[in-house]
């Protein structure tokens, strides 16, 4: 199964969501420089905004690129909805941005302006492609934790039916998220998982996150009763090795 290679068409939806991806971990580098850049200026806008790249963070960052300096007019282009409040907005906005952090700080926008044109295009291409599996990909959606590009590079990975895998054990032995058996003598030695396909395993360990944080849902509940064995366990391994000691 490791040696699993998939057709042409399968081929061709991996080199556009795995584009993708790689589209999206160059603008969070390219956030984390404009973070830095922010701080060399001794500005702490990121610290008091959840979202640097939301509007009003983009409306601030643009207006400090052009050489606006003054923390009021700046804090203006925020929004009125900003949980921060005016005041804490003004004190974050005063620092000293020089010209080349002006400069620095545009070419970057550049970049993020860019990158978010590359996603946009290439998400198009990737629903044009998977037109003919949108039922598939709408079933997926249904999970709680997966989204619209989720699914779709989900099926970029395993296929719409993944018929290569005749269980879902195997295929949890191929993704590596199945815990490994390296017996000797009776015992388990480790229970390291298989690297596997770490497209896939990385993408069902966010939806994993997400899925538990969705409020209602199944996935939810079986997660908070897992951990709560986990906590019970735990303490039961701890107050063991108490005694023991």
């Amino acid at each position: 199964m490791l040696s699993f290679v998939p057709d042409p068409e399968q081929r061709t939806w991996r080199m556009i969501t795995r584009g993708r991806l790689q589209l999206i971990r160059e603008k969070v580098q390219v956030q984390n420089q404009i973070e830095s850049l922010l701080e060399e200026g001794r500005i702490k806008l990121s610290s008091v905004i959840s979202d640097l790249l939301s509007l009003s963070g983009r409306r601030i960052l643009a207006a400090l690129s052009r050489g606006e300096t003054n923390p009021e007019t700046l804090a203006a282009l925020g929004d009125e909805r900003l949980k921060c409040g005016r005041e804490v907005l003004v004190d974050a906005l005063t620092g000293a941005m020089g010209t080349i952090h002006c400069k620095l700080l545009a070419q970057h926008l550049k970049r993020i302006e860019l990158i978010d044109k590359q996603i946009e295009e290439l998400n198009k291409l990737s629903a044009a492609q998977m037109q003919k599996y949108q039922d598939t990909v709408v079933r997926l959606i249904e999970v709680p934790g997966i989204g619209a590009e989720a699914a779709q590079e989900i099926i970029a990975e395993i296929g719409p039916e993944a018929a290569a895998f005749p269980s879902a054990a195997q295929l949890s032995s191929w993704v590596g998220v199945c815990p490994g058996m390296n017996e000797s003598a009776g015992k388990n030695h480790s229970g390291s998982s298989a690297k596997g396909n770490r497209f896939l395993r990385r993408l069902l360990c966010q939806s994993a996150q997400a899925a538990v944080r969705t409020k209602g849902s199944h996935l939810q509940s079986v997660f908070q009763r897992l951990l709560i064995r986990l906590v019970l366990e735990a303490g039961v391994s701890t107050s063991a090795s108490f005694q023991i000691r």
